[in-house]
């Protein structure tokens, strides 16, 4: 998906998504207040701030360095503690807080710890935040995101069956958990390059200053056929089939698909309303 704008206070604030959810430009938050950019960092310095952080990351974070945090914690409120979101996110591995760059560059933090941060700024900007926010996710329910959403959750449903093929398959034991993320990574870029003709990590070279990965642009037509590959590629892995075997397979499959979806009416009007990747390929 693509970052969407509200406008908030008069200040046009991005809305990015990240791990299936939306996060809140911090950097654009600050535009209209006095201190700009800073009263992040000044922000992220109060103890209450690291306290608060360490418990949404404890929530919602498997991954998180709890041992990294308490550390963080001890420092906090010393007149010499300073905490960036780079620092914060390369020490404890967060994932409500996201620094990025290219066009919609800055600080980004999970709805949740934005809407924190905007009490901090200013009740009142917090209270237009939220209002914005909502507006924003009411127009997102209308019937454009109906169809695209119910494509994607059908899509994450055939990934966890997916998953378990290669699970099952393809991951023998004793094996590290980064050796285990690659055999992950390279199934998902299996179906990637079935479908869209690149690997997840050449279409974000190709497209560096887009949110996201490259199936939140993907068109309905192609989050039905991605939704059944995954499920096809599952069958296919317990048949035994070597990688490049299925990946002609499956090739073959999402072209056929392809044609059939663009050449069925019905499906075409659906896409004309839902997503709109088109040139991005994915």
């Amino acid at each position: 998906m693509k970052n969407r704008v509200i406008t908030v206070h008069g200040a046009d604030v991005s809305i990015a998504t990240r791990h299936e959810q939306d996060y809140i430009s911090l950097t654009d938050m600050v535009k209209k207040f006095d201190g700009g950019s800073a009263l992040i960092e000044q922000w992220l310095k109060n103890k209450d701030t690291v306290l608060f952080l360490g418990v949404w990351e404890q929530l919602n974070n498997p991954g998180f360095n709890s041992l990294e945090f308490e550390g963080i914690k001890n420092e906090a409120g010393r007149n010499s503690f300073f905490l960036s979101a780079k620092k914060w996110i390369d020490a404890t591995g967060a994932i409500g807080l996201h620094a990025k760059a290219g066009r919609y560059g800055g600080t980004y933090a999970h709805r949740d710890i934005a809407f924190e941060f905007g009490s901090w700024l200013s009740p009142e900007f917090k209270l237009y935040l939220i209002k914005e926010f909502q507006r924003l996710k009411d127009e997102e329910a209308s019937s454009q995101s109906l169809e695209w959403s119910f494509q994607r959750t059908l899509s994450k449903v055939n990934y966890k069956i997916h998953t378990n093929a290669i699970k099952e398959r393809l991951i023998p034991p004793r094996l590290t958990m980064a050796q285990t993320s690659v055999i992950y990574a390279s199934e998902a870029d299996l179906l990637n390059v079935a479908l869209f003709g690149l690997t997840a990590a050449q279409w974000r070279q190709a497209n560096p200053d887009l949110a996201g990965n490259m199936r939140d642009f993907a068109t309905l037509e192609q989050l039905v056929v991605l939704s059944n590959l995954e499920s096809i590629n599952a069958v296919l892995i317990h048949q035994g089939l070597e990688q490049s075997v299925r990946l002609t397979q499956l090739n073959n499959i999402a072209i056929g698909q392809m044609q059939s979806l663009l050449g069925n009416s019905a499906v075409k009007r659906l896409a004309s309303v839902g997503g709109k990747s088109g040139k991005t390929q994915g």
